[in-house]
């Protein structure tokens, strides 16, 4: 049979503010559950039964009361937990973003504009830095910066004879044949 146990004697701070969590509708609904487990204790019920009406485990309300008993309002707070380690570093995402922001001929590349394609093999090759397309993309998305599609149409051309070897332009519209007026 597990050991009873009971929430140890509390300060007034402690009291009221376990009580004014326990009846909170704004806070963290984490928070929330976790102070009722403390005032439930405090007033008497076991962990089975403050388990049963939370729909926790009984492991889970004896951990909080644990945590409460050594650490007190702190203890039940979440703990900082780990993730997956960053994949480039900040000085990596640095440079993604600068060499995106640098124009291709600054740098003596053949092209006028980067693509995702473009810097990918750019960043791969030129820089070490092995990092694929999908995730540059995610990089200058955060950044607020976005992609656009070519727009042959706007701008300075890329090629400055384009006029010449493009030749005249044929008219847009037929003439039309000279006839009675109405």
């Amino acid at each position: 049979m597990p050991k009873i146990l009971e929430v140890r004697a509390m300060t007034d701070e402690e009291q009221q503010t376990i009580e004014r969590l326990s009846r909170s509708r704004t806070a963290p609904a984490r928070q929330v559950e976790r102070a009722r487990i403390i005032q439930w204790a405090r007033e008497g019920q076991r962990a089975p039964q403050i388990a049963a009406q939370l729909k926790l485990s009984e492991n889970t309300v004896r951990n909080w009361l644990k945590r409460f008993n050594e650490r007190g309002l702190e203890g039940l707070q979440e703990k900082a937990r780990r993730g997956r380690p960053a994949t480039y570093s900040p000085e990596q995402i640095s440079e993604v973003i600068a060499t995106a922001l640098t124009k291709p001929d600054m740098l003596g590349l053949p092209f006028g504009h980067w693509t995702l394609d473009r810097l990918e093999v750019y960043l791969n090759e030129e820089k070490s830095l092995p990092i694929k397309r999908s995730r540059i993309n995610e990089i200058l998305l955060a950044e607020g910066l976005r992609w656009r599609k070519d727009e042959h149409w706007f701008g300075e051309r890329v090629d400055p004879d384009f006029a010449k070897k493009r030749g005249s332009s044929p008219p847009s519209t037929p003439s039309r044949p000279q006839g009675a007026s109405w």
